[in-house]
């Protein structure tokens, strides 16, 4: 047998669901391998809203050095928190089937309760805002944020950090009505609350809900390794996702959104961007044939370009200069 393979991944508890889980189907093809604990940027300052850290890779950057470095062998990200360019002399090495890819919302319990008198729980969001016209919602994403003033401008946006456990203590503890949380990552590790609704009409971030592992590009047999539960239809959707978000020349500061899926031989690609007040909004929607979905999220990106996006990137781009 060969080597055991060191898997590095950050240290909360979905990040090390995260890689067990990879630790598991290594496992299952004859690979055996451990766990190593690494700190990244994003697990140590918590008070910082992430678009004004002001870089990508802020969750990754640490493995990725340990990587390099040969500390680890491969490491596990959330895949919508790896930059679209990886550092040179990583690959990716696989990508696990895609997870839940929305967005929920974790209401407090008197706004639950309220939520139900008042219909929520058949989809009657006006209702709901009608009778709560300020709600504090608390959230780290932009992207979140943007969409959510787009559709509630009367409300207030809080900034939320730390991991899942971190985030719902803080709910809690803090003077706000609801946060916004990706499904994956509460249902991952069954924290998911009752008082939970399901945001289908807000898109999610590019690579939502997928998990990504990359190596170190001359190490030949933790590629191998990793090839085996590589996920073919995962891994496209996730790429023509981030082809959009590179196009757009978008990172954490900006609100860009995306959602390619195959279904029945055809690609539906969602995909678009806002301004970081959610007051500007361009979309793009289109199904297409498999076979012809190739470069399916470099043309979506620049028809929202075309169609005004190239306005709004760069007026958030001027903004942070």
């Amino acid at each position: 047998m060969g080597k055991v393979i060191r898997i590095g991944t950050r240290e909360s508890e979905l990040a090390v669901w995260q890689a067990t889980e990879v630790q598991k189907l290594l496992a299952q093809h004859g690979y055996e391998s451990e766990l190593v604990y690494i700190k990244s940027e994003g697990d140590i300052d918590l008070k910082t809203p992430l678009y004004e850290m002001g870089v990508q890779g802020v969750f990754t950057r640490s493995l990725d050095s340990a990587l390099l470095n040969n500390k680890i062998d491969i490491a596990v990200h959330s895949m919508k928190d790896v930059p679209t360019q990886l550092p040179k002399g990583i690959i990716q090495a696989s990508v696990l089937k895609r997870g839940p890819v929305k967005d929920l919302l974790v209401l407090k319990n008197e706004l639950s309760v309220m939520s139900d008198e008042l219909g929520y729980q058949n989809g009657s969001w006006s209702l709901l805002i009608h009778h709560h016209s300020s709600l504090i919602i608390a959230t780290s994403s932009i992207r979140r944020k943007a969409q959510w003033l787009y559709r509630f401008p009367s409300s207030q946006i809080h900034n939320l950090r730390g991991n899942v456990n971190t985030r719902l203590r803080k709910l809690k503890e803090e003077n706000w009505d609801g946060a916004i949380f990706a499904a994956a990552g509460l249902e991952r590790i069954n924290l998911r609350p009752e008082n939970s609704i399901e945001l289908d009409w807000m898109l999610p971030a590019p690579a939502q809900g997928a998990i990504m592992v990359v190596c170190r590009e001359e190490d030949a047999y933790s590629l191998d390794a990793c090839v085996h539960f590589n996920d073919a239809d995962t891994a496209f959707c996730t790429k023509l996702e981030r082809e959009f978000l590179r196009a757009l020349l978008g990172g954490c500061s900006t609100p860009i959104s995306a959602l390619a899926e195959i279904i029945n031989d055809e690609v539906r690609f969602k995909g678009n961007i806002f301004s970081v007040d959610g007051k500007e909004k361009v979309a793009y929607e289109n199904t297409v044939p498999l076979w012809q979905a190739a470069h399916l999220g470099k043309e979506a990106a620049e028809e929202i370009l075309n169609k005004g996006g190239k306005a709004i990137a760069d007026s958030i781009r001027n903004a942070g200069k």
